[in-house]
């Protein structure tokens, strides 16, 4: 199973414009979902969890400002980084769309290779090992371009499974996440798998790290899921 792609919302109501953008992000290496309006956005972030969202301003329905404000709301949405596009480029409209809670502002018309290397950087922050940057926690190291993983110095042996469960947990130690969410991020949502199936694999993770001595930093949440530390 190859590992999931990070997710992008791409929120342009102009079709050429959003096209190009999602030929490209492709390209790259992104799972890209569409909308062409703010209504539809806002139902979209609830459907697809995106790791990342290219909003533009001007939108029929609900503005991309004003997306931008309800998603910093909510608890559940506030740290989904968000890229706002639009032609506006006075210096009081970048800073009223980085001030509602965007934490880039790009002009139009724009370089879409500059576009993604300015989501790349964003998702090294929320995201960082589908970026590859090396993860590391107490004496745990992750590396996602070697696929290799260590603790205390000690080379561990992981299947690919574990290994994306593993580098999921250690992009937010401490935050408990679901099964539900872990399916999502480490299976994918076009693979049907039991729920029951994440007991199993956080089983074989936590006897990997444990394998050559070490507490389990593994923790189980009854009723929520499992978090890092």
């Amino acid at each position: 199973m190859s590992a999931v792609k990070p997710r992008v919302l791409v929120v342009e109501d102009e079709p050429a414009q959003r096209e190009v953008l999602i030929y490209n992000l492709e390209s790259g290496g992104f799972e890209v979902v569409r909308s062409g309006s703010g209504d539809q956005a806002l139902l979209l972030v609830d459907e697809e969890q995106p790791d990342i969202i290219l909003l533009d301003w001007m939108l029929p329905g609900v503005s991309g400002i004003e997306i931008c404000r309800r998603l910093r709301a909510r608890a559940s949405t506030r740290n989904v980084p968000i890229i706002m596009m639009s032609a506006k480029s006075e210096e009081a409209d970048r800073v009223r769309g980085l001030e509602t809670g965007a934490d880039d502002y790009v002009v139009k018309p724009f370089s879409v290779a500059e576009l993604i290397a300015r989501v790349r950087t964003q998702l090294r922050r929320t995201r960082p090992s589908t970026v590859g940057q090396r993860l590391e926690f107490e004496d745990i190291v992750l590396d996602p371009e070697s696929h290799r993983v260590t603790r205390a110095g000690a080379l561990l042996k992981l299947g690919p499974t574990e290994f994306r469960l593993l580098s999921t947990l250690m992009e937010r130690p401490g935050r408990v996440w679901s099964r539900e969410q872990l399916l999502d991020l480490v299976w994918g949502r076009d693979v049907y798998v039991d729920s029951r199936t994440v007991d199993v694999h956080i089983g074989r993770l936590r006897k990997a790290l444990c394998r050559k001595g070490g507490a389990d930093p593994v923790r189980t949440v009854r009723g929520a899921g499992y978090a890092l530390g």
